[in-house]
């Protein structure tokens, strides 16, 4: 047990863990796994979260089947050396078999929509106070840019679009990227970007150093090359960057749009990209700025994100024989109001918990999932 309520279960499978064949017999190997757990912990299981759709685990006595789309995982099966077809009949059989669909991007929203599946559209979010002290982080000491410094922060890989982070170079701006660089992704072009005065890569650094090169960092970019993986992600990196009161320069993804907001510039071209970080660099950082970002990304908070998916749980648990498409959706595709006011905070700072629910007399159990974190 991690917490009181919160316990971890690292799966033990066979090598060669999605090949056809064996993703089959792994499935299993972890359905039996998860079974002990449940009996261990001596409460039923109230639902199963399944988010790998080539080893759902779906069959451990759940009362609800949830499938949770994180990305629209045909389209990147080909980064991750899967074949498309074979994910996306997977996705198809795993979303039939749940109780709920909850997709994290509006694109995904609508693939899943357009067959059948009626998903409900619950977006990732960001936790607040991981970014509230940037501005009094202890300063980086491996890095000397002058200001203003636009940053990246995260992977840097096939993802991304070089010739952004190019343009932004040509432009004369510092640039600070932070994270791990993959080594076969364009390596000339990144050797010459690295070998630029003006920009400064420092690798992969442990989450709880980011606050201090955020703080040197007044544009936050989101360089993301124009894919069908990438239209269908929702990129934590922008709303973190506005958690920490940062500006945000970000491609034009539907993630952004959905969004809604004159706190985030979007660009579809490197010159625009470019033009647009130039500009967000030159405005000050004012504290009503700050706070207005900072707003913004606690109304996309995790907290409340989870009270929307314990929602969708909970109306199914309720009504045992409702099937998604008669769940009023907690979260729909019409972005938030950009004038909504952030949670409640007490005088410690803090946001109001989340809502109790009465999943207590039950385990909630997900299955599956890789993130991409700011970090």
């Amino acid at each position: 047990m991690l917490t009181e309520n919160l316990a971890h279960l690292a799966p033990v499978v066979l090598p060669g863990l999605r090949r056809q064949g064996v993703a089959v017999a792994n499935a299993e190997i972890v359905r039996r796994q998860i079974r002990r757990a449940v009996r261990e912990l001596g409460a039923p299981a109230a639902a199963l979260v399944e988010a790998d759709v080539l080893l759902p685990a779906f069959g451990v006595g759940e009362r609800v089947k949830v499938y949770w789309a994180q990305d629209d995982y045909a389209g990147g099966a080909e980064l991750l050396g899967l074949d498309p077809v074979r994910v996306q009949v997977a996705e198809v059989k795993v979303a039939a078999r749940a109780d709920v669909v909850i997709a994290a991007s509006p694109v995904v929203h609508a693939k899943l929509a357009a067959l059948g599946a009626n998903p409900l559209l619950i977006p990732y979010g960001c936790d607040p106070e991981a970014f509230a002290s940037v501005d009094s982080a202890p300063l980086p000491t491996d890095v000397d840019l002058p200001a203003p410094v636009v940053g990246l922060i995260g992977h840097i890989n096939e993802r991304v679009d070089v010739s952004l982070l190019e343009a932004v170079a040509d432009a004369g701006l510092s640039l600070l990227l932070v994270g791990p660089i993959d080594p076969a992704f364009e390596p000339e072009r990144m050797r010459v970007l690295l070998g630029r005065p003006n920009v400064v890569s420092v690798g992969r650094k442990p989450a709880e150093a980011l606050p201090s090169y955020l703080r040197i960092i007044d544009v936050g970019l989101v360089p993301y090359a124009d894919t069908p993986f990438n239209r269908g992600s929702f990129p934590l990196k922008t709303l973190e960057y506005l958690a920490a009161g940062r500006a945000v320069v970000s491609t034009d993804l539907p993630a952004t749009r959905w969004l809604d907001s004159p706190l985030i510039v979007s660009a579809t071209t490197p010159r625009d990209f470019a033009a647009g970080v130039a500009e967000q660099a030159r405005t000050d950082r004012t504290d009503p700025l700050v706070a207005a970002r900072r707003a913004f990304a606690e109304s996309h908070s995790w907290d409340r994100r989870a009270r929307d998916f314990a929602a969708a749980i909970q109306v199914r648990r309720r009504d045992p024989v409702a099937r998604a498409d008669r769940l009023d959706p907690p979260t729909r595709l019409d972005p938030p109001n950009r004038t909504d006011p952030p949670d409640r905070t007490d005088s410690s700072g803090r946001s109001d918990p989340p809502a109790p629910s009465d999943s207590h007399d039950g385990s909630v159990f997900t299955s599956g999932g890789d993130r991409e974190a700011l970090q």
